[in-house]
């Protein structure tokens, strides 16, 4: 697994570490039932504190990608409830979509845009 991390980015850096394992899940470098790295051991690993580490660990935990395991520590776990997923995913998206409607993206380069990365996926998911 390959965490990037951008010191220099605004975005908190606990939220683009869970952003990358999300990442990884989506594009299947990180499958269901792999076990995540200590916490100890990613921080040491990307330069970042462990309490940041943690917190990035437990909200996957609270959104449904890891489950905590006490012998093996942060486990993907996705939870399969897919109406609570496109729930969360629909409120995340107005806000997207009201940005980019504020700087006038049309509705046909969203579904570009859209098509682009899941389709990226798709290739991963076939090598």
């Amino acid at each position: 697994m390959i965490i990037k991390i951008d010191f220099q980015s605004d975005e908190a850096l606990y939220m683009q570490l869970r952003n990358q394992i999300i990442l990884g899940i989506a594009n299947s470098s990180i499958q269901e039932g792999d076990a995540l790295p200590s916490v100890r051991q990613l921080a040491e690993d990307i330069g970042i504190n462990m309490h940041t580490v943690n917190k990035a660990y437990s909200v996957l935990r609270q959104e449904g990608f890891v489950s905590i395991d006490r012998r093996r520590g942060a486990v993907i776990s996705l939870d399969a409830d897919k109406l609570k997923a496109l729930e969360e995913m629909k409120k995340n998206l107005r806000v997207v979509l009201a940005r980019g409607r504020c700087k006038n993206i049309t509705c046909q380069e969203v579904h570009q845009l859209v098509d682009e990365i899941f389709s990226e996926y798709e290739k991963q998911e076939e090598q």
